[in-house]
């Protein structure tokens, strides 16, 4: 497709459906210029996703944990970030260790469904925002219990994040399991997974991600964002089961 085409696509999208102007005009305040992507590169922010970041970005780089995962299968650092019809660097990093990255390095960080699976996110945002520029943008986009599989699980309290934090949880935290392997519902991100396959990839989490650590609320979102000096610009639950937030670092 031409960028022409694109753009028209995304045009008629921006008419057409109400719901989506607020992001695609985020989406556009991003155009010329350089973002990361946590955990990418995601749908969501694709030509048609919700926000349609990857259309008007410059360029987008994305990091992800290990040159294998659940998601993306192999994948390896370099200049490999494929996303839309441009290529960005992927970094092999912690979402919560981007060392290597310099400070103040981007005009916007993107996250879609990938905090969840961060033992310590608090942490994690403390390095996204190190290395995005002062008034850069946050798009942040986690999964609604209620449409998952977590509906069962109570809401993760700012206390119990604040406690990670000073813990300095890693990732090999297994503090949920047990509440997981009790509360979730069957599935478990895999419709045939039995509760001893269950039980397995818990077990492998450090290797495989899968499990979902916290579970999270809007006010939850606002409390972590504004703790870690971010304005919380705009936030929205969406259809099928997403919790969206754009917040600048102040």
């Amino acid at each position: 497709m031409s960028v022409i085409s694109d753009y028209l696509i995304t045009g008629l999208s921006y008419i057409s459906r109400p719901a989506k102007q607020t992001l695609i005009r985020y989406s556009y305040q991003l155009r010329g210029k350089k973002g990361l992507e946590i955990g990418g590169p995601s749908a969501q922010f694709s030509l048609m996703g919700g926000a349609p970041v990857y259309l008007f970005a410059e360029q987008v780089d994305g990091v992800n944990f290990s040159n294998e995962t659940v998601w993306e299968g192999s994948i390896r650092e370099g200049q490999t970030y494929r996303y839309h019809n441009k290529t960005g660097y992927q970094f092999i990093k912690e979402a919560a260790d981007l060392t290597g990255i310099a400070n103040d390095s981007y005009d916007f960080i993107l996250s879609c469904h990938s905090l969840e699976h961060v033992a310590n996110p608090l942490k994690a945002i403390k390095e996204w925002m190190r290395v995005l520029k002062t008034g850069g943008l946050l798009i942040l986009i986690l999964p609604d219990k209620r449409f998952t599989f977590d509906i069962s699980r109570p809401y993760t309290t700012m206390e119990h994040l604040l406690n990670d934090l000073r813990s300095g949880v890693q990732e090999d935290d297994t503090t949920h399991f047990e509440e997981i392997l009790k509360l979730n519902e069957p599935g478990f991100e895999t419709s045939s997974a039995s509760p001893e396959e269950r039980e397995l990839i818990l077990r492998n989490n450090h290797q495989n991600r899968r499990a979902h650590h916290h579970v999270f609320s809007l006010e939850l979102v606002r409390e972590m964002l504004e703790y870690s000096s971010c304005n919380v610009l705009y936030q929205k639950a969406q259809k099928p089961f997403h919790l969206i937030t754009v917040a600048r670092k102040m």
